[in-house]
């Protein structure tokens, strides 16, 4: 069984379900939970997990009680199928509910949390909640593994697929232009999330960040590269700026866009790891709604929100956090990349030095992380 309510962890999930094929024999059934990439893999999921994608505290509230109704969905396939193993990738509030609700069912399936709730920022208290939870846990970050074997948890660091991601093959050098437009100019890769609260708060900084540096800086070519599931949401935004970006859209386009940029501003999330894998050096931004926010500065207990920024143990790539979103830091901290190579490099090797620190010298971690579901099993039988 395995249970993968977002799209990041759909594509995990399909790539752990395919390698655990690969061991187990082509008879290996897959039930559970998931979307179009496990569907691919032969799962049928009982609902869309679409419906599932929640930001924020309050919305978080707000859709409580659709969480409830798809847990108790999801423990009738277990109840159904009776698999003999269950994996429940990401998602800590989603499968937390879902891993009580397979221990009522059956208590002798050995139940596996993939990916750790990120515990070192923020509520070490879920360390204890999902040793009481699960049988064992797969983390993507060696720097999991202590707050967790702390509580008894078996934990195997099977390392991030993401870090393997080749950019080499993305057309174009790092650098180069990447557009029929840009004629090897300067070039600014927006990047503003990938879900709607994040494009609503972000983009009008970005506008305002844009006008900023083609006040004086006539020879930058501006690109964004929106993802997939809110596209229109940003070109709608962009039909109102002054200085229109190239639109990069697609997920080529964006990794083109990667590779050959000169500088970044990201959305805090995945993207980071992204630029820095293709060698583009970023300015990080984020920010909630003030409640939200509020919250989150009662919760959080590191200070960076970038993981380049966490694995270092210091910043590598600046991070303009809630009030300090604003389009004056925002394009002064552009523009210090954009006049000086220097610094550009500096940035670039260390992030790459920060990607190493993350991929803890595991070299297949998918290879890894089947490795481990493999050997549970067994140790079961």
């Amino acid at each position: 069984m395995i249970v993968a309510v977002e799209p990041s962890a759909d594509h995990l999930g399909a790539a752990l379900a395919q390698a655990l094929r690969a061991r187990l024999g082509s008879t290996t059934r897959f039930v559970g939970v998931g979307g179009p990439a496990l569907a691919a893999q032969g799962l049928t999921s009982p609902f869309d997990p679409a419906r599932l994608a929640v930001v924020g505290v309050f919305n978080a509230l707000a859709a409580y009680p659709e969480v409830l109704r798809r847990v108790r969905q999801t423990a009738v396939v277990a109840r159904t199928e009776r698999p003999d193993v269950a994996i429940l990738i990401d998602a800590w509030g989603f499968n937390l509910r879902v891993a009580r609700a397979l221990r009522r069912i059956d208590r002798a399936t050995p139940l596996i949390k993939y990916v750790a709730p990120q515990v070192w920022a923020t509520r070490p208290g879920r360390a204890r909640t999902l040793a009481r939870a699960v049988d064992h846990l797969l983390t993507i970050h060696s720097f999991d593994a202590p707050f967790f074997e702390r509580e008894g948890l078996p934990t195997t660091f099977v390392g991030n697929p993401a870090l393997n991601r080749d950019f080499s093959r993305t057309e174009g050098p790092a650098g180069s232009s990447v557009s029929d437009d840009d004629d090897g100019r300067p070039t600014l890769l927006l990047l503003p999330g990938s879900r709607v609260s994040e494009v609503e708060r972000l983009m009008p900084r970005f506008e305002a960040t844009v006008a900023r540096l083609t006040a004086t800086r006539r020879d930058l070519t501006i690109l964004i590269a929106p993802a997939d599931g809110v596209a229109d949401q940003v070109k709608s935004h962009l039909e109102h700026w002054r200085h229109r970006p190239i639109v990069m859209e697609g997920e080529a386009g964006r990794l083109r866009a990667m590779r050959g940029a000169t500088v970044a501003l990201a959305c805090s999330g995945t993207v980071t790891t992204e630029l820095a894998l293709a060698g583009c050096p970023m300015v990080v931004t984020y920010r909630l709604g003030p409640l939200t926010y509020a919250i989150a500065k009662l919760l959080i207990r590191t200070p960076y929100i970038t993981l380049l920024n966490v694995a270092a143990g210091r910043f590598v790539a600046s991070e303009r956090v809630q009030g300090e979103c604003r389009a004056e830091v925002l394009a002064a901290d552009l523009e210090r990349l954009l006049n000086d190579d220097g610094a550009r490099n500096a940035q670039i090797a260390a992030q790459t030095a920060a990607l190493d620190i993350m991929r803890g010298g595991v070299e297949r971690p998918i290879d890894a992380a089947a490795d481990a579901v493999v050997d549970v099993l067994r140790r079961r039988a």
